[in-house]
C-alpha cells in the first residue's frame, strides 16, 4: 500500500508498505481522508524529537476494516474519526475524563508498518497519510455515515483543538469578550465555538488581511490586521474600560479571553496586554520546546489574570466528538467550509505548498 514517509532527511510517497495484523484491542482503519496540519510540516522538517522513519499524518477519518478480538466499540464498516489520544483508559486522569493528561499518550511509538522488510514507526499514534493504519480501539470514535469523511477528518485535530479550547479549557460563557490570534485551521474553530457559546464581541487577528472574509464567516464580529503597530490599542478600543478611557487602572478594559493559536512571543505578549481584569490567555499554538515568552507580573497578580496552556482542546474524544458531530448535523457549526482544497495522495506536495503559503484553511488528502 501507499503512504507518505519521513526518513529523517526527506519526505516521499512510497508504495509497498505493509501493515501488521491487529492485536486484541487494535483496529485497522482504511483512511478515507486526512487533513494536512502545521504539525505534520514540523515533523517533516525535523523539528520534533520523534523517531523516524515514520508514516506521517495525524488528522484522519475512515472506515473500519478489521478489529481485534477484544474490540467492542466499533466494528468493520463503521465510519470513524481517528484521534491521536492513545490513552490507557484506567489511570486517574482517564477516570476523571481528562485523557489529555494521561501519561500513556506521550512517546507511545511503535512500528506497525514495514517497508522492504524494515520496521516503520507511526506518527502521533495515528499515521494518517497511508491507505490503512493501525490504531488502538480507544482512538476510534464512530460517526454517522452521512458525515463526509473529508470534513470528518478535520475533527481529529484542528476542530477539537480549537473548539475544545473554548468549550473545555476556557468554558466561555455568553456575553464574554474574546480575541483570537491566528485565523488558520485551529483559529477558525475557536471562532465558531465562541459563536456557539454566545461570546461578544469576537475579535479575529491575523497578519493576512485576506483572511478577513473567512474569519467573519466563521464567527468573528471584528477583524484586525495583526501587522499594525497599535494592535493592542485597537483591541482595547473595541471594548474600552469606560466611556472616558480605553484602558483603566491596571490596564482595565479589553477582552475576557485571548486565544493564542500562534505561540509566538510577540503574539503572546499582545494577547496578555489585550486582557481585561480577570481575563485569561489560552495558548493553543505549538512552539519549539525551548521557546520563551515574556509578560508583566503586574498584569497577573493584582487583578486575577491568567496564562494557561491547552493540549488538544482538553478533550475527552468519546464525549466531545459526538457532540461536535451533532452540532454539525444541526447546522450550528460548519465543517465543510473548513476544507479549502482536496488532493489525491499522489498530489500531496501541492497540498504542502498550499499550507506553507497560508492560502488554505485546511487542505485534505484523499485515498
Amino acid at each position: 500500500m501507499r503512504g507518505i514517509v519521513y526518513d529523517g532527511e526527506s519526505t516521499r510517497l512510497v508504495d509497498g508498505l505493509e501493515l501488521a495484523d491487529p492485536g486484541p484491542r487494535q483496529v485497522v482503519v482504511a483512511i478515507g481522508a486526512a487533513g494536512l496540519c502545521h504539525s505534520d510540516l514540523s515533523y517533516m522538517h525535523g523539528l520534533y524529537p520523534v523517531p523516524h522513519p515514520a508514516v506521517c499524518g495525524h488528522e484522519a477519518a475512515g472506515v473500519v476494516e478489521r478489529v481485534g478480538e477484544a474490540v467492542t466499540n466499533v466494528k468493520p464498516g463503521d465510519h470513524v474519526v481517528v484521534t491521536t489520544l492513545a490513552s490507557c483508559g484506567v489511570c486517574e486522569f482517564c477516570a476523571d475524563g481528562l485523557p489529555t493528561l494521561c501519561r500513556s499518550t506521550l512517546a507511545n511509538w511503535s512500528k506497525p508498518f514495514t517497508l522492504d522488510g524494515e520496521g516503520i514507526f507511526n506518527f502521533a499514534a495515528t499515521s494518517a497519510f497511508a491507505e490503512r493504519t493501525l490504531v488502538r480501539d480507544v482512538q476510534c470514535v464512530a460517526i454517522p455515515d452521512d458525515v463526509p469523511l473529508t470534513s470528518a477528518a478535520l475533527i481529529g485535530c484542528g476542530v477539537v483543538t480549537g473548539m475544545g479550547a473554548v468549550f473545555n479549557r476556557a468554558n466561555v460563557t455568553r456575553g464574554q469578550a474574546a480575541v483570537v490570534f491566528g485565523v488558520g485551521g485551529v483559529g477558525l474553530n475557536v471562532l465558531q465555538a465562541l459563536r456557539v457559546r454566545g461570546a461578544d464581541p469576537i475579535v479575529a487577528v491575523d497578519t493576512a488581511p485576506a483572511k478577513e472574509e473567512l474569519a467573519m464567516r466563521f464567527g468573528a464580529t471584528h477583524f484586525l490586521d495583526g501587522t499594525r503597530d497599535d494592535i493592542v490599542e485597537a483591541i482595547g478600543a473595541i471594548r474600552p474600560a469606560s466611556d472616558k478611557a480605553v484602558r483603566g487602572a491596571f490596564n482595565a478594559g479589553g477582552m475576557d479571553w485571548a486565544f493564542d493559536c500562534v505561540a509566538h512571543p510577540q503574539v503572546t505578549w499582545n494577547a496578555l496586554e489585550s486582557l481585561d481584569w480577570g481575563g485569561s490567555v489560552v495558548i493553543i499554538g505549538v512552539a519549539a520546546q525551548d521557546a520563551e515568552f515574556r509578560g508583566l507580573y503586574g498584569r497577573l497578580t493584582q487583578v486575577d489574570r491568567a496564562v494557561m496552556g491547552c493540549r488538544y482542546g482538553t478533550i475527552s474524544p468519546h464525549r466531545d466528538i459526538p457532540q461536535i458531530v451533532d452540532l454539525y448535523r444541526k447546522g450550528l457549526i460548519d465543517l465543510d467550509g473548513l476544507v479549502s482544497s482536496t488532493h489525491a495522495v499522489d498530489d500531496w506536495e501541492t497540498a504542502v505548498a498550499e499550507l506553507e503559503s497560508g492560502a488554505v484553511a485546511r487542505g485534505v488528502l484523499t485515498f
